[in-house]
């Protein structure tokens, strides 16, 4: 499963053919795909904010209790597990009107697979400096977007044109979902932050 995050780095025309050539199941993807790359960020998240806190431009550094870390990173958990769900189910949903109609299960496994730059951008939290947090972000946005836009036409079987349309329309719906996703996770931290 892991030689699939090299290929989805380095060639993602062929990794997603590849992916698309195998009969996997969702419950194959989450066990052995997405549980652990989803871990990334949690893990890293609450290392990086019980050890070493929040650092903000003015020197000011935040903490989170241990405990509260714990409960926050539960619920960040499964909160990412989640939103590839929903990004999966919008694909689904969009792609109804296609020629190739993929179901729910095949859509949830490319939006799993489109994810693995935000997870890995997840690293970075080991040592939150808020604008590093921010240009690993938007970094892994935007490769999350290059193999949405690359990898689309194949999934679909459409030509680039009618996959750029799509993409688009997929990549504005799950940023919504990330922008969602970020505010909750900094309610949470913040809230966290207030018990140490």
């Amino acid at each position: 499963m892991f030689n699939h995050v090299w290929g989805l780095l380095t060639h993602p025309g062929r990794e997603f053919q590849q992916i698309s050539q195998e009969k996997e199941t969702v419950s194959h993807l989450y066990t052995r795909y997405i549980l652990l790359m989803a871990a990334i960020p949690v893990i890293c998240s609450f290392i990086g904010t019980t050890y070493f806190g929040w650092m903000f431009g003015d020197g000011q550094v935040v903490k989170v209790m241990p405990i509260i870390a714990i409960y926050i990173g539960i619920v960040f958990y499964g909160m990412l597990l989640a939103a590839v769900a929903i990004v999966g189910k919008v694909i689904h949903v969009m792609a109804r009107r296609y020629h190739q109609r993929p179901d729910l299960s095949q859509c949830i496994i490319f939006a799993g697979y489109t994810a693995t730059p935000m997870f890995l951008s997840g690293i970075v939290a080991l040592y939150p400096l808020v604008w590093m947090c921010l240009l690993a972000g938007i970094i892994g946005l935007c490769y999350c977007a290059y193999l949405l836009y690359s990898g689309i036409p194949a999934f679909l079987n459409i030509d680039r044109s009618e996959g750029f349309i799509f993409s688009s329309s997929t990549l504005a719906i799950g940023i919504l979902v990330l922008e969602a996703l970020l505010g909750l996770t900094v309610l949470l931290w913040g809230y966290g932050a207030h018990f140490w």
